[in-house]
């Protein structure tokens, strides 16, 4: 025998085999490959969650709508049900229990939007598209046909798109987000 060899079993012989290499291609291959790597994990991470935070809109929104529709909650009607604008999105904001803040403390402008409002007819909800500024609260009382709506601006963090349109040309619209919506349009039952 000419020579010892070393075997390099085991997660810390292969790290130690990567670091004493002297080729320096796996070393260059790595800072080629890994920005990219993590970049496409951690944007597959950020929609997950995205779709997630989406699904927990998704069910406060229905189960306010569901409120509504029943009577539970009401709009002027002179009954013990009744809340305004404020009230109804504190309860709205309990419905949302993770990933997603309505919390009017901070500095920065809310990012949930609530717009209930009543409609002549069930073809009225095409109208309704973009996401309003502020909270409206207005819904019809028995048997009305009305939209429960709740728009959310959910950050974006892993942004290719906005990164190669800087690259190509200016771009005179800033992005903070994308919108999280969810709508529930139904008519009341004929409540007591």
């Amino acid at each position: 025998m000419t020579g010892t060899t070393r075997r390099h079993d085991g997660p810390t012989g292969r790290l130690r085999r990567f670091f004493c290499t002297r080729e320096g291609a796996s070393s260059l291959e790595f800072a080629i490959l890994a920005p990219v790597f993590f970049g496409i994990v951690f944007a597959i991470i950020e929609t997950f969650v995205a779709y997630a935070a989406e699904q927990v809109l998704l069910n406060a929104n229905d189960s306010m709508a569901r409120r509504i529709r029943m009577g539970e909650i009401t709009f002027e009607m002179d009954r013990p049900t009744d809340v305004d604008a404020r009230e109804f999105r504190t309860l709205f904001c309990e419905e949302l229990v993770v990933l997603l803040s309505c919390d009017e403390s901070t500095d920065e402008p809310s990012r949930l939007h609530i717009d209930v409002r009543s409609l002549a007819n069930f073809g009225g909800a095409a109208d309704v598209m973009e996401c309003p500024d502020a909270d409206t609260f207005a819904p019809g009382g028995k048997q009305s046909t009305n939209i429960v709506r709740a728009c959310y601006r959910w950050p974006i963090i892993v942004d290719y798109l906005r990164m190669v349109s800087r690259l190509y040309g200016p771009s005179g619209e800033t992005i903070d987000g994308q919108n999280l919506v969810a709508t529930a349009v139904f008519r009341n039952e004929d409540y007591q």
